[in-house]
């Protein structure tokens, strides 16, 4: 397992993660921003095309079928609205990022696996993982060791000589 690898797959799935939220949060207020957009020019059309029909059809049919009617078109279209306004994000942008996000979780799985193979390895084998260590440090024991004895005869010499 390499620590290098498994930071570099975490950066990307964090990065993968934040642009997919970006992405997802700018379609969330496109869409948002339309739809109160969208109420905003029905509320002032639907008001002057309702008081035309209303005077239209209040002389064929009487006051009451007339709202009626004109209040079954107005739903009519506010459905149509919220319809096309909560389509889900359509791009290669998202697609990309999913496929990026993908690639990460399958990179860190993989060093999840050597890592443990690894452990196991250290498990059944406890002194093929010890030897390497412990050869630098008998190396450095012995180095210690011998600079302590030239260093005590160099003390033991001038006591010697007086």
């Amino acid at each position: 397992m390499n620590t290098e690898n498994v930071v570099k797959h975490l950066r990307a799935l964090w990065r993968t993660d934040r642009i997919i939220a970006d992405i997802r949060l700018r379609h969330l207020l496109i869409g948002l921003g339309l739809r109160a957009f969208a109420a905003l020019i029905a509320v002032f059309g639907l008001l002057m095309l309702e008081l035309s029909a209303y005077f239209a059809l209040v002389q064929i049919w009487s006051a009451i079928a007339a709202t009626a009617v004109l209040g079954a078109i107005n739903f009519a279209i506010a459905a149509v609205l919220f319809i096309v306004a909560g389509r889900p994000p359509s791009g290669r942008d998202i697609k990309l990022a999913n496929e990026i996000h993908g690639t990460s979780i399958e990179a860190l799985q993989v060093e999840a696996r050597a890592f443990q193979a690894q452990l196991t390895g250290a498990v059944h084998h406890p002194l093929s993982t010890i030897v390497p260590v412990l050869v630098p440090l008998i190396a450095i024991i012995v180095k210690n060791m011998r600079r302590t004895a030239r260093e005590s005869a160099a003390d033991a010499a001038p006591e010697a000589r007086s």
